[in-house]
């Protein structure tokens, strides 16, 4: 059984003035958090600054915190609402300036078998319509419960299990197509 604290209770302590309680927050959840945003923004150059002021914002909302859902939930929506007024800002978005999260993949490890199927993957999940795309992030790559992604996402917990089951059936689908695709050319 766990000793460590929660990260509502840290989250509670930080708003207390503890600041290595922040310092524990943020090493459990930095890289979800940019994963998740990398995820999500429709452009590279906004990765880094959507995650960095989404920190800000939460050092900034720490006195008003309230325990209404899970820690995460709360860091995350407020990254997801920095998207969406960025892109209200910026209603004319290329999907060339997706990031690139195939490159997080170690060369040196990975055979070239490996870099194609993870690439395909990648390509197959940025192809998702939007809301299957997020729900699947926050599942498969963010570790969110059902009830963490319907809290973030506004939406009710069988419509996020739709939408995962309808991107995984889509994710299935261009992943097969893809590889007869390959075994022809071969």
């Amino acid at each position: 059984m766990s000793t460590d604290p929660s990260d509502e209770t840290l989250m509670l302590r930080y708003a207390g003035g503890d600041v290595a309680a922040f310092r524990e927050l943020y090493q459990r959840h930095q890289r979800g958090l940019y994963r998740f945003v990398a995820w999500r923004s429709p452009r590279r150059d906004w990765v880094d600054e959507v995650a960095q002021e989404s920190w800000i914002a939460l050092h900034q909302a720490r006195e008003r915190y309230q325990v209404t859902a899970t820690f995460r939930t709360f860091l995350y929506q407020i990254a997801r609402n920095r998207l969406i007024d960025l892109q209200r800002q910026s209603p004319q978005l290329s999907t060339d300036d997706a990031p690139d999260l195939e490159s997080e993949v170690p060369a040196a490890e990975a055979m070239l078998e490996t870099q194609q199927l993870n690439a395909a993957l990648h390509r197959a999940i940025r192809a998702l319509p939007g809301e299957q795309k997020e729900a699947l992030v926050l599942q498969q790559f963010s570790g969110l419960s059902l009830e963490e992604i319907a809290a973030l996402t506004s939406a009710p917990i069988e419509t996020v299990k739709s939408r995962l089951r309808y991107a995984m059936r889509k994710l299935r689908e261009q992943l097969s197509n893809g590889m007869a695709a390959q075994e022809e050319q071969a």
